[in-house]
């Protein structure tokens, strides 16, 4: 979920540190929106000021999707471009303690807030999918690219009760569907990761000073706008459901 460290090889290359490619900022950044929309149409079902079904009909699953793609692939990006000369042990242990905090955060808040834990939503799956994606920042591209068309079809062709053990839940692979909040698990959302690794060899990354525009803005504070941005909409519109204008 964050906006990446320095662009690969700024270091050895003598590079401005501050230096980034703001497009990705801004990918960030537009996805972040997306989410905040999303939440607050569903925080507004849920309170029962809309009847929208954002949580159940096919449109809303779909545009959820897309979010959590869109984070999902985006933080493969940034990690192909860290990492992708030599993987730089102390920010990646760094940003995955982070990741691995801001997780255990949303599952203990949901769990005593709504009474439904997430317990591998979208920042689980980061952590565990940077871990993951470690060897094929090294790999042909080929490799990567198979890689992921295997993880898209993995819940096709090897879902088994077998998978069914709740300590298996990561994997996706069990038939039964799991009641959850929020939930991507490696099969098939590491495919996102991987195809995130393989955008970062071949779009354009022009490097530049760092964006000031909003939207880069956002894309920089991803991890604290997501951790947030929930009980500030929900503060809101309780407030508004008090004063009597919901």
């Amino acid at each position: 979920m964050s906006a990446g460290d320095r662009p690969q090889g700024a270091a050895k290359a003598g590079a401005c540190p501050a230096a980034r490619v703001a497009w990705i900022d801004r990918a960030r950044g537009i996805a972040l929106v997306a989410m905040i929309v999303f939440h607050f149409s569903y925080d507004l079902d849920m309170l029962g000021v809309t009847q929208w079904d954002v949580g159940g009909a096919p449109g809303w699953r779909l545009f959820a999707m897309s979010i959590a793609g869109s984070f999902i692939a985006l933080a493969g990006v940034s990690l192909q471009l860290a990492h992708g000369r030599g993987v730089r042990w102390r920010g990646f242990l760094r940003r995955l303690g982070q990741l691995v905090l801001a997780a255990a955060a949303v599952t203990l808040a949901t769990h005593y807030a709504m009474g439904a834990a997430v317990w591998f939503g979208i920042l689980h799956a980061i952590a565990v999918f940077s871990v993951l994606a470690l060897p094929f920042l090294f790999a042909p591209g080929w490799l990567v690219a198979l890689a992921a068309l295997l993880t898209l079809a993995a819940p096709h062709v090897l879902t088994s009760d077998l998978f069914s053990h709740p300590a298996l839940y990561p994997l996706g692979l069990s038939p039964t569907r799991w009641f959850a909040l929020d939930y991507e698990p490696v099969f098939p959302w590491f495919a996102a990761t991987l195809a995130g690794l393989l955008v970062a060899r071949i779009a354009p990354l022009p490097r530049g000073p760092v964006a000031s525009d909003l939207l880069a803005r956002m894309g920089r504070h991803s991890l604290v706008i997501y951790l947030l941005h929930q009980p500030i909409l929900l503060a809101i519109l309780m407030g508004a459901r008090q004063l009597g204008l919901l």
